[in-house]
């Protein structure tokens, strides 16, 4: 049976209703759109403001937070560590790592050679093959910035530079704030700050997070990531608490260790970050990403830790915005466990450069 024709006045009528509510469609999208990204860079201290109206008032909410279990943290951050991942899956997850190493070098006897050459290899990990991802970053101290900076022009890594007298955090702000700047000012895109532990382990919290809050500042667009030393905090409690100082104070990473002390970053304290970075997003909205550094050497580890991000925080964080891994010994084990998956014969470490 042949449908009458449409009246050419309901055809239009339609079709202005279509078109309106493809805009309203598109506006829904663009708005929700720069929700979103509003949400990610929303400055996280403003539902915070009644916590850190005073010293006293940060005091109680940081020890009103839940008490940590730490035989349940353990338990949990070991039986994650024993999941095993197939050929496939390996394969991706040995990529994803070295596209989140910060490799690093942060010695005394570090020269302008010994930088380009670690710039070289964080752009091609493995000049045989130049399908390896680059790493996410070099990291140097703040006078080797624009040597760094020089070395990996054009490849998409970063330049992190440690600063606020690291490692031991011992001066004052305003030396901590013009370290900072003179890094920034060099090109650095990413600040490794250490904050006062003594003023924390004192339960001085306000001088830390006004620490945080001028070194945010001070770094104008590059990003900040605030090192506990949790090896120095004493307690599973203590990394909490400072987990969210620092998240509050505006922190884009929260970092674990300077790795110069005898106990870096482990399974448990790393974890206990993730859940931490997890819980301020459900309240805030707003992501904040994780670091743990020193102490992480082979292939096993660093996918164990990739084990711990997803099952914790999810897979928004399984990426190097989100993560990365302070090393430098790591990328050489990734890279010969790379090989092996790729010919089936393990190559040795005098098959890759020596940083």
């Amino acid at each position: 049976m042949t449908m009458p024709p449409v009246p050419k006045s309901d055809k239009l009528a339609k079709a202005a209703r279509a078109q309106k509510a493809l805009k309203a469609d598109k506006a829904d999208k663009a708005d929700k759109k720069v929700k979103s990204v509003k949400t990610e860079q929303a400055p996280a201290e403003a539902p915070f403001a009644d916590v850190t109206a005073s010293d006293a008032t940060l005091r109680r909410f940081l020890h009103g937070l839940p008490g940590v279990d730490t035989v349940g943290l353990e338990a949990r951050a070991a039986a994650l560590g024993t999941r095993s991942i197939k050929t496939t899956a390996k394969a991706y997850a040995i990529d994803l790592a070295i596209s989140m190493i910060d490799l690093t070098t942060l010695e005394g006897a570090d020269t302008a050679g010994k930088v380009r050459a670690l710039g070289a290899k964080a752009v091609h990990p493995d000049p045989t093959d130049r399908g390896t991802p680059t790493t996410a970053a070099v990291c140097v101290y703040p006078d080797m910035v624009a040597t760094a900076k020089a070395a990996v022009a054009g490849s998409g890594v970063k330049v992190a530079s440690v600063a606020t007298a690291f490692p031991a955090g011992r001066a004052a702000l305003g030396v901590k704030l013009a370290d900072t700047k003179d890094a920034v000012a060099a090109g650095a895109d990413e600040i490794d700050m250490v904050i006062d532990r003594g003023a924390f382990l004192s339960g001085n919290y306000m001088k830390v997070y006004e620490e945080i809050r001028a070194v945010k500042e001070a770094c104008g667009d590059a990003r900040l990531k605030v090192i506990f030393e949790t090896g120095e905090l004493s307690t599973y409690d203590n990394i909490r608490r400072a987990s969210w100082i620092g998240m509050i104070a505006g922190a884009d990473f929260i970092k674990t260790s300077t790795g110069k002390v005898g106990v870096n970053a482990t399974p448990a304290n790393t974890l206990l970050m993730l859940e931490a970075v997890r819980d301020f997003r459900a309240q805030t909205g707003v992501q904040v990403g994780v670091k743990p550094a020193g102490g992480i050497r082979s292939t096993k580890d660093a996918i164990k830790f990739l084990v711990l991000v997803n099952e914790t925080a999810g897979p928004d964080w399984l990426d190097n915005h989100w993560f990365r891994f302070g090393a430098s010994s790591l990328l050489n084990d990734l890279l010969m466990q790379r090989q092996k998956l790729a010919t089936g014969r393990y190559s040795g470490p005098d098959y890759v450069t020596v940083d």
